[in-house]
């Protein structure tokens, strides 16, 4: 006797028996989520990291546990012992505290407590030599427009400006004890610490010198 398989029916077997092939199939390839774990877990303890890989990627599932190497700063290699390995993609990010300004700053303005906020940034993003510690910032002047949201950098700033161009300054030579000092106009801007070009108002010679505490200049500091 021969059995007749209503159509709707004989869909519905197909359809479970297409489903289950599937599953099956699934089965045979190893997770992509546990290929990106290993290489995460290769990482040193404490690392902030990602890792990239095609959602689509198929290699066969592993039956031993996934072997992972960093290779350089941007790479693990994962591997199945007797079977595939690949070069997985990481970006670790490396967290630093930066000074962003709260409002925006003109140039040769001084920068007080209330001109900028510690905050905590992606390092990978941060361009140039930023500013951590507010001790570095504080009573230092723009060397620059710099508007709200700026990252501070050292390049940004400047040391308070004790010598103006054309400012009557002493020139200060020390040598074997002896104290010499002479009048000098300077020829330039400069704060603490800093060189600036100065005119001996008595030789008429240009020399160069360092800005002393109280603005005298220094020429053989």
């Amino acid at each position: 006797m021969n059995l007749r398989i209503p159509p709707v029916l004989r869909l519905t077997i197909v359809l479970i028996g297409g489903l289950t092939a599937c599953v099956a199939l699934a089965a045979d390839f190893q997770p992509v989520d546990s290929i990106k774990a290993a290489a995460l877990g290769a990482l040193p303890t404490g690392s902030e990291a990602e890792a990239t890989l095609d959602p689509a990627l198929r290699l066969p599932r592993c039956d031993a546990s996934l072997v992972a190497r960093v290779q350089g700063s941007h790479s693990v290699e994962v591997s199945c012992p007797d079977g595939w390995r690949l070069f997985v993609p990481v970006r670790v990010r490396r967290s630093q505290t930066v000074l962003v300004l709260s409002r925006g700053i003109a140039p040769g303005e001084t920068i007080t407590a209330d001109a900028f906020i510690p905050e905590t940034r992606d390092a990978s993003r941060i361009v140039g030599a930023a500013v951590a510690d507010p001790s570095q910032a504080l009573g230092r002047v723009a060397r620059r427009m710099l508007s709200a949201g700026t990252v501070l950098s050292a390049t940004d700033l400047v040391a308070q400006r004790l010598v103006r161009r054309g400012d009557n300054v002493a020139l200060v030579s020390r040598r074997g004890g002896v104290e010499v000092r002479v009048a000098g106009k300077a020829l330039a801007d400069a704060g603490e610490n800093e060189r600036v070009t100065v005119e001996n108002l008595s030789s008429r010679r240009v020399v160069q010198g360092v800005v002393g505490p109280g603005g005298d200049v220094w020429v053989n500091r």
